[in-house]
C-alpha cells in the first residue's frame, strides 16, 4: 500500500447532520435476518464535526457530550470508513479522525452513521482520492444502513434497508425537539423485540406474514407542502412500541412533551430519544424547557431540519 500524499496538508473537516425518521415503516424478517424498510429520513440541525490530518496510523479521539461512550477503536464506524476508502484505493489509512460529538450517542439519531460518512468525506477530500458520489454511497451502505443518508442529508426515502435512497422535495422548515434518555438502546435489541411483539399479537413477523412497507402518502405530501400540522398526524415509528417494551419510561417523556404543547411525538428510529414536532422556534424552547423540567429525560435539544448532509468546511 501506497502512502496518502499528504504531507504537509492541513486538516480537512467535515460537518454532518443527526437525522429523525418522520417514517420508520418495517417489514418482515428476511431470511438474512434483516427487514425491509421504507424509512423517511429528515436531516436535522444537530451536528458532529469530523477532522482528518494526517498521522503515521489510523487512530481515533472524540470530545463531546457523551464522548466517553464512543468507541475509538475499529468497531467505530468512522475508522472503518477510513479503512475502507483507503483499500478501495491502494492506500495506507495513515490518519488520525476527530470527532467533535454533539448528536446524542446511541440515541436512534444516526450520530455512529454520521461520523462514518463525515469520515469517509474527509478522508476523501484530505487524500485527494476523487472519489464519485456514487463510489462514496457504495461504500457508505456496506458500512450500514443509515449511513448514506448521513452522506446526502435534506430529506430522502429509503428502501432495501434504508440504504437505497430516494431524494424527497420539502417544503419549508419543520422544527423540532429532541429529549436525549439516558444510556442508549440496541438497534439489533430493538428490531429482534418488535418481531417478539409481532409473533405474541399472532400478526407473524416473516416477510410471509407482514405486507411490504411502503411510505404513507399524506405523510410525503406533508413534506411536500411544509405542512406541520399534517406531517405531525402522519408521522409514524414501527418501531415504537418495542423500544416503549425494552424502555417503558419512554412513555413518560412522550407524554411530557405533548402535554407541554408539541403538535406530535414519537421515539426517534430504534430510540431512546424521542422527537416532538412543534409549530415554530418559539414552541421549541418552550417545549424543550418544560422537558428539562419534567424529570423525564437528560436534556432536550431543540433543532430544524431538512438540512444538508455531510458537508467540507471551510479551513481556517
Amino acid at each position: 500500500m501506497s502512502r496518502p500524499d499528504s504531507t504537509g496538508a492541513p486538516g480537512t473537516t467535515v460537518r454532518v447532520p443527526a437525522k429523525v425518521n418522520v417514517q420508520l415503516a418495517v417489514g418482515g424478517r428476511r431470511p438474512d435476518g434483516f427487514h425491509d424498510l421504507a424509512n423517511v429520513f429528515l436531516a436535522v440541525g444537530l451536528y458532529d464535526e469530523v477532522t482528518a490530518t494526517p498521522a503515521d496510523a489510523l487512530t481515533l479521539t472524540c470530545t463531546g457530550p457523551d464522548a466517553d461512550q464512543v468507541p475509538l477503536d475499529d468497531t467505530n464506524l468512522a475508522a472503518r470508513a477510513a479503512r475502507a476508502l483507503a483499500a478501495r484505493h491502494g492506500l495506507d489509512p495513515a490518519v488520525h479522525l476527530h470527532i467533535a460529538k454533539d448528536i446524542p450517542v446511541a440515541g436512534g439519531m444516526a450520530g455512529g452513521s454520521a461520523d462514518a460518512a463525515g469520515a469517509l468525506l474527509a478522508c476523501d477530500t484530505l487524500w485527494g482520492t476523487g472519489a464519485t458520489q456514487d463510489e462514496l454511497l457504495a461504500i457508505c451502505a456496506e458500512l450500514g444502513s443509515d449511513v448514506p443518508f448521513s452522506l446526502v442529508g435534506g430529506a430522502a426515502l429509503g428502501r432495501g434497508r434504508g440504504e437505497l435512497l430516494e431524494p424527497l422535495p420539502v417544503g419549508g422548515t419543520f422544527h423540532w425537539v429532541f429529549a436525549v434518555a439516558d444510556g442508549g438502546l440496541s438497534t439489533p435489541a430493538v428490531y429482534k423485540e418488535c418481531d417478539r411483539l409481532r409473533d405474541a399479537s399472532g400478526a407473524g413477523a416473516t416477510t410471509a406474514d407482514i405486507p411490504d412497507p411502503e411510505p404513507s402518502p399524506a405523510l410525503l405530501d406533508a413534506l411536500r407542502t411544509g405542512d406541520a400540522t399534517a406531517l405531525a398526524a402522519a408521522l409514524d415509528n414501527d418501531l415504537q412500541a418495542a423500544a416503549l417494551s425494552l424502555r417503558p419510561s419512554l412513555a413518560a417523556t412522550l407524554a411530557a412533551g405533548t402535554d407541554a404543547g408539541a403538535l406530535a411525538a414519537l421515539v426517534s428510529g430504534s430510540g431512546p430519544t424521542t422527537a416532538f414536532l412543534v409549530a415554530d422556534a418559539d414552541q421549541a424552547d418552550r417545549v424543550a424547557a418544560a422537558l428539562r423540567a419534567s424529570g423525564t429525560c437528560r436534556t432536550a435539544r431543540t433543532a430544524a431540519g431538512p438540512v444538508p448532509g455531510a458537508t467540507v468546511l471551510p479551513q481556517g
